[in-house]
């Protein structure tokens, strides 16, 4: 079969450019960062994501084993992320703002990267013989857990309970963010960021270092005579 001759007007056939390592692993990561939160782990697949790269399969096995290996750089890389943002955001400043930079760091992370976020919300695959492995939220609770202890040990407090409002702080801004990406966003971020940090500073702001329940397991106040009913 004879080919085309061709004119002087015509372009000569374009080559694609060969990325470098790096950048292709690069590309690979925000593929596959897509490709998960839409999809899932189970459902997501190395040959969707060798199609949007414009490569084959063995380039994405090459780069990172596999589907599983592509999907923990993806994980790691999000969680680095965002505990970083968090990190700075507590990193000076009083301890209102602290604490609304903290909530401002997580509402921006939900409306910047609301894929990261989305892939952060499913729980990691199922790992060969070590069973299900933990939600990937508490994972980031855990490291968050980390650098609050710091914050709690400079300010004189037990820092073995950072982890309770490290867990509270992420748990709060996770379900608060994903109403909030559900319903189409509502209200503005810094709106949304405002109240929660209010909702939280109203609880810390007179934290005693040694927290005490108020009442018995009885419903009676600790320390205190039994409440009488008032008689109808």
């Amino acid at each position: 079969m004879s080919r085309t001759p061709r004119t002087e007007s015509s372009p000569p056939p374009r080559r694609r450019a060969r990325l470098a390592a790096s950048a292709r692993r690069a590309q690979l990561v925000d593929i596959g960062r897509e490709v998960f939160a839409r999809r899932g782990y189970e459902a997501a697949s190395v040959e969707e994501i060798a199609e949007r790269a414009g490569i084959t399969k063995p380039v994405v096995y090459e780069h990172f084993g596999g589907k599983q290996g592509l999907y923990a750089v993806v994980v790691d890389r999000e969680v680095e992320y965002m505990v970083a943002r968090i990190v700075e955001a507590i990193s000076s400043g009083s301890a209102r703002e602290r604490l609304e930079n903290a909530a401002r760091a997580c509402m921006h992370y939900v409306e910047e990267r609301p894929d990261g976020f989305a892939l952060l919300l499913r729980d990691a695959p199922a790992m060969k013989g070590s069973g299900e492995m933990p939600g990937l939220m508490y994972d980031l609770a855990e490291r968050v857990g980390a650098v609050f202890s710091q914050q709690f040990r400079n300010a004189g407090y037990d820092a073995k309970t950072a982890p309770i409002y490290a867990h509270a702080l992420v748990g709060m801004v996770t379900f608060v963010g994903q109403w909030w990406m559900d319903s189409r966003k509502p209200l503005p971020a810094a709106t949304v960021v405002s109240h929660l940090s209010a909702l939280a500073w109203m609880g810390l702001r007179h934290l005693p270092k040694r927290p005490a329940p108020v009442t018995g397991g009885g419903g009676q106040r600790v320390g205190s005579r039994p409440l009488k009913r008032r008689r109808r």
